[in-house]
């Protein structure tokens, strides 16, 4: 690969996982409860519709549930959907994620909550950041999940910046990036930065709309703690162990990145694991359920539906 090439295959990934130039404002004191319907936890909260066999859906950096209105209604035709969000997204209070330990606890959560309701073969679909949280919890509890859809998600981010990065060399920059977004907190919101963010996490105009005013609703101090945790998380060295059928789903567009350039990745990122189902979608940015609703809905759906 040229360095032109590596370069440009770094920002196109790295701007959507980790929303790099955005500041968006905190959520006004007392604004935007949970809903009641809700569960809420220490880390995060679950809406429950349809009937069936369960699947949990779980949002990206920044992103509330409503990442999934999309696909939610035919889903809950034949499935009991689980909605999760992260405290501190989509306007909610951010409850216990002030403090180190947002992904090890949204894990914690998810996994007393399928035990305390004896949820048996639950499937989990997780998008960006909750991709992650997936892939952690399929290693931490495989007795309970049946199967994993990641949604452009990568076992570590720091590997864009070459095969030999580690940990150790990306949390310099994990810090400041905590940092920086955390003092955005209390300040108004930066619509420009939003909206520039928007513009390379999504395709479409509508699309971009509402990942603008989702980035706009969240705690930049959670989401500034949850960058340093994803990008400082890495889990290659568990995927070889971890046996839970898994479904990747990535995006690629003409405007790159291309085809070319996200096969290699993201079958690379994942070689090392025992099952796993590639599904590209094509044009389609960070966001892919919002830039190609139909074709994520069947791929979910086949997902959903696997026995």
């Amino acid at each position: 690969m040229t360095p032109a090439n590596k370069g440009r295959l770094i920002a196109a990934f790295a701007f959507p996982l980790f929303l790099l130039n955005a500041s968006p404002a905190h959520a006004a004191p007392g604004a935007i409860a949970t809903a009641p319907a809700a569960t809420v936890m220490d880390h995060i909260s679950i809406e429950v519709t349809g009937s069936g066999s369960p699947i949990f859906l779980i949002p990206g950096l920044a992103s509330p549930r409503a990442t999934w209105d999309g696909v939610v209604p035919e889903l809950a035709k034949t499935h009991r959907v689980y909605l999760v969000q992260v405290n501190g997204f989509g306007g909610d209070a951010p409850g216990a994620n002030l403090t180190p330990g947002i992904l090890d606890g949204v894990v914690a959560d998810l996994d007393g909550y399928i035990a305390k309701n004896n949820i048996k073969g639950a499937a989990i679909v997780g998008h960006s950041m909750g991709g992650l949280v997936g892939l952690m919890f399929a290693k931490a509890h495989p007795d309970h999940v049946s199967r994993l859809m990641i949604v452009d998600s990568l076992p570590f981010f720091g590997m864009l910046f070459g095969p030999t990065a580690t940990v150790a060399m990306v949390e310099p920059q994990g810090k400041a990036m905590r940092d920086q977004m955390a003092a955005a907190y209390g300040k108004p919101a930066d619509a420009a930065g939003a909206e520039a963010t928007a513009n390379r996490l999504a395709l479409k105009p509508e699309s971009r709309a509402k990942v603008k005013a989702w980035a706009m609703a969240a705690d930049p101090r959670v989401s500034g703690e949850a960058v340093y945790e994803d990008l400082t998380t890495d889990l290659r060295p568990d995927l070889a162990g971890i046996k839970t059928p898994i479904t990747l789903v990535y995006p690629w567009a003409e405007t790159g990145p291309t085809k070319a350039m996200a096969d290699p990745l993201y079958r690379g990122a994942y070689a090392a694991a025992p099952n796993v189902t590639f599904v590209d979608v094509g044009d389609s940015a960070h966001f892919v359920m919002l830039d190609q609703p139909a074709v994520f809905g069947a791929a979910l759906k086949r997902f959903a539906d696997a026995k």
